[in-house]
Parts: C-alpha cells; structure tokens; sequence
C-alpha cells in the first residue's frame, strides 16, 4: 500500500511541477512538459515492480508510435484557442488526436505495426 501512495505522490509531484513551472515561464514549463516524464516514471514503476524486460521494451515502442499522432494537437491548440476558449479549443483538439490515431494507427498496419 505504501508503494501504490508513494507512486500517486511522485507522479502528482511531477505533473504540479510541469504547471508550476508553465505558469513562470512558457519557455520552460513547455520544455520541461515536452520531456517524457510519465513514460520514464512508467518505466521506473515497471522496473522497479520487477516487470519483465519485454514488458518494458514494449512499453516504450508502443509509446513512440503513440505520440506521433499526438502532435497536431500542439500545433492547432494555439491556433484555435483565441477563437474558441478554453474549454472547446480542448475537446476539438482531443477529437483531432483521436482522429489522427486512428489514420496513423490505419497507415501503419500496412508496414505490419498494430496499434490497435
């Protein structure tokens, strides 16, 4: 029980300081955002649960074919915030990531990599 409190608490610890230092600096909280913390923290935790090494492996190629889809979000969520606000800039930006998973993970069973 200790470990599973101890994981919530770092990993809470970790998300509070990517938007404690956003709203210092754009610059540093989006650098800092841009590092693969959770995955490396996921790792950790699988490590460190004793995981086997495939499981691990397979844990960090499956997240590199997961973020590439991912990153239109960041380049329209700038775009249509003034337009929208908050709120619908967000859920169209979470439609658009759905969206293009589903074309990535489409094109990329022709090269025999299933993400689905």
């Amino acid at each position: 029980m200790y470990w599973l409190i101890t994981k919530y608490l770092v990993t809470a610890a970790v998300v509070v300081l990517v938007s404690e230092l956003a709203r210092r600096s754009d610059r540093l909280g989006g650098f800092v955002g841009a590092l693969p913390l959770v995955t490396i923290l996921a790792l950790i935790w699988l490590y460190a649960e004793q995981q086997p090494q495939q499981k691990l492996a397979n844990h960090a190629y499956y997240t590199f074919w997961y973020v590439i889809p991912t990153l239109p979000m960041f380049l329209v969520f700038p775009a249509l915030l003034p337009r929208f606000g908050f709120w619908p800039t967000l859920l169209a930006c979470i439609i658009l990531t759905v969206f293009c998973f589903g074309l990535f993970a489409f094109a990329l069973r022709r090269f025999g990599i299933e993400l689905m």
